[in-house]
Order: C-alpha cells, then sequence, then structure tokens
C-alpha cells in the first residue's frame, strides 16, 4: 500500500487559479465570485460549515481530500484546509485607470501606490494588503518586471487582490507623467532623498511610488516624481521591507487627509 505522500496527486481543473486560506475564500463569497471547486481537507468540513454551505449555495463544487492532497497542492503553505479554484485574476488597463481618474469624485483625493521593479509575489501581495487596509484606490504596476497576479500574491494579500483595483501599464515614467498632467502629486521613496515622508504634503491627490528592495526605482521613474522622500531610520538597518515601508507611507497619507477634512 503506497502510503499517503506517495499516493498520486488528483487532477487540478484546468484553467483556473488555487486560492487558499479561509480569508481569501471569504473574500470571494462576500462578493459574490464563488470558485468553480473547492477542495477541503478531510475531517474540516464541520469547522468550516457555514463558508462550505454558502459556496455551494452559490454553486461551488465541493470536494474532500487528504490533508497530503492540500500540503502538495500548496507547496506546503497554510492552506488552512481548503483550497478553492476560480478564474485567473487579470489586471485593469491603463485606459480604465484614465476613465476613473477623469470621473473621480471631488470629496476624496485620489492615494494610488506605484510600484516599481517589485517582482517578489509575496511583497507584491503584501504591498496589495497594505493599500487595501489604507484605503488606496488603485496599485498601478508595469507590465514588464513586475510580479503576476497569482495564487500567491491572492493568499498573501488575504482578500486584498480581489478588490484593490491592479493597472497595469506599459510605460510606467510615462504613466507618471500623464497623471501629473492629471493633477496627482507623486512621490517617490528613496534612502538618500533629503525631505522625510512627514514633511511631504499627501492630502490631495497622491501617488506614492516604491521601488524595488535592493534596486529602488528606475532612474526613469525616479526622475519622473515630483518629489522624494526617505523613512526617518533610526536602528541599525538601511531599509525596511517595501510592503512595510508601502504601509508606512501610505498611512502617514491617511492621516494627513483625516486633519485635512
Amino acid at each position: 500500500m503506497k502510503s499517503p505522500a506517495s499516493q498520486k496527486r488528483p487532477n487540478t481543473p484546468n484553467g483556473l487559479d488555487q486560492v487558499y486560506g479561509v480569508h481569501a475564500l471569504q473574500s470571494l463569497l462576500e462578493r459574490g465570485e464563488a470558485p468553480r471547486e473547492i477542495w477541503v481537507q478531510q475531517g474540516a468540513g464541520n469547522r468550516l460549515s457555514e463558508l462550505l454551505s454558502q459556496a455551494g449555495g452559490q454553486g461551488a463544487r465541493i470536494i474532500e481530500h487528504p490533508r497530503t492532497v492540500l500540503d502538495q497542492l500548496t507547496q506546503g503553505a497554510s492552506h488552512q484546509g481548503v483550497v478553492a479554484f476560480c478564474p485567473p485574476l487579470t489586471p485593469e488597463s491603463e485606459e480604465s485607470l484614465w476613465l476613473k481618474l477623469r470621473a473621480w469624485p471631488s470629496s476624496a483625493p485620489p492615494l494610488l501606490l506605484v510600484l516599481d521593479g517589485v517582482t517578489d509575489v509575496h511583497n507584491f501581495g503584501a504591498c496589495l494588503r497594505s493599500a487595501d487596509a489604507a484605503g488606496a484606490h488603485g496599485v498601478i504596476v508595469a507590465k514588464d518586471k513586475a510580479a503576476p497576479l497569482n495564487a500567491t500574491v491572492r493568499k498573501v494579500a488575504c482578500g486584498a487582490a480581489e478588490v484593490v483595483p491592479v493597472y497595469q501599464v506599459t510605460n510606467l515614467a510615462r504613466t507618471m507623467a500623464k497623471l501629473k498632467d492629471s493633477g496627482v502629486w507623486i512621490t517617490g521613496t528613496a534612502g538618500e532623498a533629503d525631505a522625510s515622508v512627514y514633511d511631504i504634503d499627501m492630502s490631495g491627490p497622491t501617488a506614492l511610488v516604491m521601488g524595488a528592495e535592493g534596486k529602488g526605482m528606475r532612474r526613469l521613474t525616479r526622475e519622473a516624481c515630483d518629489n522624494l522622500a526617505k523613512l526617518p531610520m533610526a536602528g541599525q538597518v538601511s531599509s525596511l521591507n517595501v510592503s512595510v515601508a508601502a504601509g508606512i507611507c501610505l498611512f502617514e497619507a491617511v492621516r494627513q487627509r483625516q486633519l485635512a477634512s
């Protein structure tokens, strides 16, 4: 008899993304986007009964599998006993960004996060989570040298990948120039900047630019910024994880907007 670890893994549904974890599944169901199929760990049905009942009511096919199958499927990630299969996420177009900006209500200035060269899916997912928590209105990425919107991103983002618009653009520097023409002030983060992020006015229409860890922003991206700002570092480390830095900067913008309102 084969051991559980050596048993052949069942075929997964073709053309669908794996979305694993309770929070990610809850986010899908709350928006009425039920997965096509859900694999549930044997014995976990009672704990997840309410979610599974809701998913089944929305048309999802529910199948039980041993934990070893889910562990193999997610490559050891914390799946919390549930893996859902749903259509892949697709980024919004650059034209969609301009349409939304043209119709933007005057009551709430836009707050956007621009990621330049962030290719690590865990960092991308964490940035989306920070953007959602801060109420950012969208994340802008380039088509090249950017992490994809895959299952790992969705897991790390804990549902934020499904609700925060991700705008994929062909030329990041050109998009930033057009943002400035639309009245959006752009602040890039750089460790060698003279100004602190706390000194920059972000109460109006704002785009915050975060570069890749280690490399920072590319030259053309840096030149397209209105301001450069740094996080004051009091300890021995020279930089922070990009998602942590993004969260700090985004919530500083939130703080300024609350004081200005």
